[in-house]
């Protein structure tokens, strides 16, 4: 007899496994997860998901992609859609109507399946996802515009190809009656999810702006009435439940003064637990056999999709874009298919096998064969690529600084005036705020969430400075991003306690970081410094005015934080770095209204 609590417990191993695996090698998490899913399933039996959850499967998989689909569409903000340009709305529009044809139609001819089959399976291969792109971006570093498309193209079109692939499937089901009746489900359709969706996501942005409940049941509160809705606008109408929680996230991302931040940051604990252990559940009900039925015409159908339709929808989106040839061509080559293919194919599935439909077994190990053989195939191709058309940036020279304190925001103009690329993130509006009426680049909430990772543009960024006043998160960021980034690139200001207390102790890898400026430069000092009138400025040396004379100049009223070689490469000083400034070097320091006794000098 199945111990269903011992296959439940296995497949929550066995998703955490997947998840850290894919974040050591750097590949979407999706791939690991599917694999490990076949291994489990039709290759060695151990989960038999049909078995495990009976008749909860189907809404199980049916309330999981409503999650999928409602997180997606918290993202879909319009003023982030038009701050990059008309090649993403086309890429979501033209494009996605262009992969969605082309596919269609190489499904039919190649697999002989209907052509309502066809459809569905082109609808649902129209998205790519950010959960494969990011981690793609970060390895191949293209440049910032190139990169920027294909990030909000994958926020965008999640959304906006699961609706297609909701009304292709209304259809499919609609034209089982009369010609009237196929017309009246289908508008019955668009407008009980619409409506409901509009309706409740109002409600919810009404509830979230006016505080109406205590702060630790909005998340709760959130995902319970998303799904109420999902539920309710199933009952009225057939499967319209998707479409409904759809417009409920696009209307909340979209709606004045409301905050969807924390409900964003909810989902990741949520997706990590649910999404990873779903998609392992959904590969184990592939069946080998299936796949081998699906043919050589899965090549031809693959083909198409990579060679065909993606040149085709970025040629056709591109039109009065000003981009040239070799960046259509990236953007052509980098298109992996992620999560809500595989979630959107396993849930029609699910539905149309009930109904009976012809060749449905098909769609799944399709769908799956694409997305294994875009993910697998670009993530080892996009670098060479880029490097052949000449569009990979250099190695990132760029800052993330945490803290928005006064002197992180003079510091980071300083580093814009040198032409340094700079993004400040902190966790406290009224200093995102002030950065932002400085013209700073600046992200507000946690760099370590996965909303960060989506929305910021890390291929400009290879260091990071920690430089905020939370002792309890500075430790977490740092860790992160030294494995994100590699050792080596995270400096960060002393908090002299590891010295004062012995209960505060810190590791001695954590304590390698805690040099940034000197050993004793915490936060407070800086912040006091600059409370008093310390400025920054840059100084360059000559054969005439030399560090010595530098020195000797300001006395003890000087903290150097940084250095300018001739090519621009940036040294920060440290109380572990040597730094011997030549002639020509740009020195930039903290200059103090008056001398302190415990600053350290460097000679």
């Amino acid at each position: 007899m199945i111990d269903i609590t011992a296959i439940l417990v296995l497949v929550g191993i066995l998703s955490i496994a997947c998840q850290y695996l894919a974040y050591k090698i750097k590949l979407p998490a999706i791939l690991p997860l599917l694999i490990v899913g076949i291994v489990a399933g039709p290759v060695t039996g151990v989960i038999d998901a049909d078995a495990l959850f009976g008749d909860l499967l189907f809404p199980v998989v049916s309330l999981s992609v409503a999650i999928i689909l409602f997180e997606g569409a918290l993202t879909l903000r319009f003023d982030d859609l038009r701050g990059h340009g008309s090649m993403v709305r086309n890429l979501c529009t033209v494009g996605t109507l262009v992969t969605w044809m082309v596919a269609a139609l190489a499904a039919k001819y190649a697999l002989g399946i209907p052509w309502e089959l066809a459809f569905l399976f082109g609808a649902i291969v129209t998205v790519t996802g950010p959960t494969v792109i990011v981690p793609m971006l970060r390895t191949v570093r293209p440049s910032s515009k190139i990169a920027n498309i294909l990030r909000w193209e994958g926020i965008v079109i999640d959304p906006i190809g699961a609706l297609l692939a909701v009304l292709v499937f209304e259809y499919i089901i609609s034209t089982k009656d009369a010609i009237s009746q196929t017309m009246f489900a289908f508008g019955l359709t668009v407008t009980v999810g619409l409506g409901i969706g509009a309706i409740m996501g109002y409600l919810l942005g009404l509830m979230l702006r006016n505080n109406w409940l205590p702060h630790y049941l909005r998340n709760t509160a959130v995902l319970t009435l998303m799904l109420g809705a999902f539920a309710v606008s199933n009952m009225i109408a057939h499967e319209s439940g998707l479409l409904t929680v759809t417009i409920m996230g696009i209307w909340l991302a979209n709606m004045k003064n409301v905050e969807v931040d924390d409900i964003l940051e909810f989902k990741e604990t949520l997706s990590v637990l649910l999404i990873s252990g779903l998609f392992i559940l959904l590969a184990s009900r592939i069946e080998l056999a299936s796949i081998m039925n699906v043919g050589l015409g899965a090549i031809v159908v693959l083909l198409a999709i990579m060679f065909v339709a993606r040149p085709l929808s970025v040629l056709f989106s591109s039109f009065k874009t000003g981009l040239n040839i070799k960046e259509m061509a990236l953007l052509s080559w980098i298109a992996p298919r992620g999560i809500v293919a595989a979630a959107v194919s396993a849930l029609f599935s699910l539905k149309l096998e009930t109904l009976g439909y012809p060749q449905i077994e098909l769609l799944v190990p399709l769908v799956f064969l694409v997305i294994i053989s875009t993910v697998v195939l670009q993530s080892l191709t996009s670098v060479p690529v880029a490097k052949l058309l000449g569009q990979r940036a250099a190695v990132p020279n760029g800052y993330l600084i945490f803290g928005g304190s006064p002197f992180c925001r003079m510091f980071a103009k300083e580093l814009q005036e040198h032409n340094i690329e700079v993004c400040m993130a902190d966790t406290n509006w009224d200093s995102i705020s002030a950065a932002r009426m400085e013209n700073i680049p600046t992200y507000f909430g946690n760099p370590m969430s996965e909303h960060a990772a989506r929305t910021l543009d890390f291929s400009l960024i290879g260091n990071v400075l920690v430089m905020s006043p939370y002792r309890q998160l500075n430790p977490m960021v740092t860790f992160h991003f030294e494995d994100e980034l590699g050792k080596g690139t995270v400096l960060a200001l002393t908090n002299n306690e590891q010295q004062q207390r012995p209960s505060h102790q810190v590791s001695e890898s954590y304590a390698k970081t805690l040099n940034l400026f000197g050993d004793n430069i915490t936060y407070g000092k800086l912040a006091s410094w600059v409370a008093k009138g310390a400025t920054i400025k840059t100084t360059r040396l000559s054969d005439s005015f030399t560090i010595e004379d530098y020195n000797q100049k300001y006395d003890d009223k000087l903290l150097k934080l940084c250095a300018f070689d001739t090519n621009n490469k940036i040294y920060m000083f440290t109380s572990n770095t040597k730094i011997e400034p030549k002639a020509d070097w740009k020195i930039v320091s903290l200059i103090l209204a008056e001398a302190w006794p415990n600053i350290e000098r460097r000679k």
